[in-house]
This record gives structure tokens, C-alpha cells and sequence, in this order.
């Protein structure tokens, strides 16, 4: 038998003894076995997916047992398993947009990451009116569909009323639909509050430093309340800008979930630095996030960029022709 041949006999033998870790969001684990009698480690990953048209292809076709987790407007999930036989356990997690948009497609292509600072006077003149345009497009009707009881309500985790009944201060949480709803060091939760006139973080101002300390105060405890393995110290919230949807809402996400671009610094910000910059802000309770400047990350693809930031970077922001 030849080295390749000996090899690949191993992988079989090995005896699995117990779990040693698992990250990526469970996608890598190291399990910790046997093989004839002697320790051996055994580390498995999900391999990269292909890139050629037949080969995806032949992957979709070979989708099985699917299992939708919810719906929601044009919002799909599901979980599945890539047809290993009957009542294989499922090993992918499946989101679909349908019908989807142009905004979606260019969200989910490849492209190049810019650096861009926003001043207050960019965030008033251009973003803003920018924001109010995408509320105005009926893109926040899955947002409102939970809101009002229409959709996902056995998923509701905890409804706060708000601070001795605040209607203007009511949030829910509930399960991000990125996460597969069982693997908790992948944990990925969204605070959303009730009230709509906060579209970001650039609408908080010193007048809410309380509430928002009640809101991390109360998502922390419903959620170790309801995932008793994790500590509270295991928890990390945030907040996207610019975000996916322009409705106020915080991440809720386990420590140990793998970081990808959507944790990185110029996309999240975190909440507690959030409030201590609202407390360190000079002026009175109106002062806020939209009198600071913000440097975040953008695609290429995004409107602002091809709109705003590549225009001010070439000195043709507002100018005609």
C-alpha cells in the first residue's frame, strides 16, 4: 500500500474520544480520538465552496432535507443538508431573498472597501436625505411586519415596555436571521427598538445615555436568562453604520463568534463606547452622534460612494456636470 493509500486508511480508523473545540461558527471543530489504541486529533472544516457554474449547479441539486426556520417579506430561512441520505443532519444554513434587488445584488457582490470620513455637515446634507429615501422605498416593511405582530412572533425572545412604560422607549430581541437558532458560540441576536424616528446611531443624543444603558442591561440578562451556558461577560453588542436596514437596532452577538468584516473597526461600534461618547459630548441633551464626524467602511458598490464619497474625494461633490 502506497503513503497516499496508508493515508487515507487512517481517517476511518479513528475512534472519537470527545469535542475539544469548535469555532468558525461551528464550521471547524477538533476532536480529540484514537486510532489503533494511540491519542490522535482529528480537526474537520467545511470546505470552500466552489466557484464554477456546473459545480454549483450540481451542489443546489443536491440539496436535501430543508427546513425552513422562518419568513418574512422577501426573507427566507432555512436549514439543510447536501443530500448525505434520509434524516442527515443539517449542514448548511440557507438565507434567500426572493424576489430580490438591484441594492441586494450589489450588497452581495464582490467589490472593493473604501475608508471614508463623514463629516456632520456630509451626514446633513447627503446621508440623511439619503436615508430618508430608503425608508421612503417600503424596505423596512419586514422590520414593521415583527414590529406589528405580523410576522416572527414565536420568535420574540423579550419585550421590554420601556422604563416605567416609555412607549418611546419599547424594544424586543429576537434571533438574527444569519443565526441557525441552536449553536450558541455562533449566537447572533438584534435588539430592535419600537420607536421610528432613530434610522442609526447618528439620531441618539445625550437625552437617551439612560435608556440605552436600560436597553444593555435588559437584552444581556434575557439573553443569559434564555441561553443559561453563556455569561454575561460572554456577550458583545454593537451597532452597524452604515447599517443593513435604517432602523435603529443593536447587534447581540457571542464573543467567541468568529469576527468577520462585519465586526471590524469602520463597521461596528460598539455600544458601551457609544454611550461613554455620548456622555463625554459637551452641550445639552440634544447633543449627539450626528454633530461628531465618523469614519467608517464602504463598498464601491454602495450609493453613498458612487454618490457622495468618490465625488468628494475628486473634489466634484456638488458641482454640476
Amino acid at each position: 500500500m502506497g503513503d497516499k493509500a496508508a493515508s487515507e486508511a487512517l481517517v476511518p480508523l479513528f475512534k472519537l474520544d470527545r469535542l475539544l473545540n469548535q469555532d468558525q461558527g461551528g464550521r471547524r471543530v477538533a476532536l480529540l480520538g484514537s486510532i489503533d489504541g494511540k491519542p490522535a486529533l482529528l480537526t474537520a472544516e467545511r470546505a470552500a465552496f466552489p466557484s464554477d457554474i456546473k459545480t454549483l449547479e450540481a451542489f443546489h441539486k443536491c440539496l436535501a432535507e430543508v427546513k425552513n426556520l422562518g419568513t418574512n417579506d422577501i426573507y427566507h430561512w432555512y436549514l439543510a443538508s447536501v443530500g448525505h441520505g434520509e434524516n442527515s443532519p443539517p449542514d448548511l444554513k440557507l438565507n434567500l431573498i426572493s424576489p430580490c434587488t438591484e441594492k441586494h445584488i450589489k450588497k452581495y457582490s464582490a467589490q472593493g472597501v473604501r475608508m471614508v470620513t463623514e463629516s456632520p455637515q456630509i451626514y446633513k446634507d447627503h446621508v440623511r436625505p439619503y436615508i430618508a429615501k430608503q425608508r421612503e422605498e417600503g424596505r423596512l416593511d419586514w422590520v414593521f411586519n415583527i414590529l406589528e405582530g405580523r410576522k416572527e412572533q414565536e420568535d420574540i425572545m423579550f419585550r421590554d415596555p420601556g422604563q416605567n412604560g416609555a412607549k418611546d422607549e419599547a424594544f424586543l430581541l429576537a434571533p438574527d436571521l444569519n443565526w441557525d437558532r441552536k449553536t450558541t458560540a455562533s449566537l447572533h441576536l438584534l435588539a430592535i427598538v419600537e420607536r421610528r424616528d432613530l434610522w442609526s446611531l447618528r439620531d441618539l443624543r445625550k437625552s437617551h445615555i439612560m435608556w440605552l444603558r436600560h436597553m444593555r442591561e435588559k437584552v444581556i440578562e434575557a439573553t443569559v436568562e434564555k441561553y443559561p451556558e453563556i455569561e454575561k461577560d460572554q456577550l458583545k453588542l454593537y451597532m452597524h453604520y452604515q447599517p443593513t436596514f435604517y432602523h435603529l437596532h443593536i447587534h447581540v452577538v457571542h464573543v467567541m463568534l468568529e469576527p468577520t468584516s462585519t465586526q471590524a473597526i469602520g463597521k461596528a461600534f460598539g455600544l458601551e463606547n457609544v454611550i461613554s461618547q455620548l456622555e463625554s459630548m459637551s452641550g445639552g441633551s440634544d447633543a449627539g452622534m450626528a454633530d461628531v464626524s465618523l469614519t467608517y467602511t464602504l463598498g464601491e458598490s454602495h450609493d453613498l460612494w458612487a454618490d457622495v464619497f468618490q465625488p468628494s474625494k475628486e473634489g466634484s461633490l456638488g458641482k454640476d456636470g
